[in-house]
């Protein structure tokens, strides 16, 4: 159960751009995690009032959660990596973009009536 979630100050763009991006999200959220995509889910909220640094300048804060662990290079590489494409999909720059990275148990999850654990 990896999940993705997109909060931006951007207008939200064109729905065949958000298809793209939650697509392209999913994908690579799913190699990063070696879990089947299957089980991989996005969500995009844009046009949040949000500030960073003091600014209104676009801005991004993104959510991955993970039943399970995650190491240092997984963090690292997806950290990049997911900076790369909201920069590349909205133009908000790497130094204004939050991920906070989430580890947990499945037993704290539920899924088709039941838990994950």
């Amino acid at each position: 159960m990896p999940l993705i979630k997109v909060h931006t100050s951007v207008a939200k763009p064109e729905a065949s751009q958000v298809d793209n991006l939650l697509k392209t999200l999913s994908s690579k959220l799913s190699k990063h995690v070696g879990k089947p995509e299957s089980f991989v889910m996005t969500a995009f909220q844009p046009e949040i009032p949000m500030t960073f640094s003091g600014t209104t300048d676009p801005v991004c804060y993104i959510e991955i959660k993970n039943v399970g662990r995650m190491n240092p290079d997984q963090i690292q590489a997806m950290s990049n990596d997911f900076c790369q494409e909201v920069e590349t999909h909205l133009g908000v720059p790497a130094n204004r973009t939050y991920i906070e990275f989430a580890e947990a148990k499945g037993a704290m999850w539920g899924w088709n009536r039941s838990t994950l654990g």
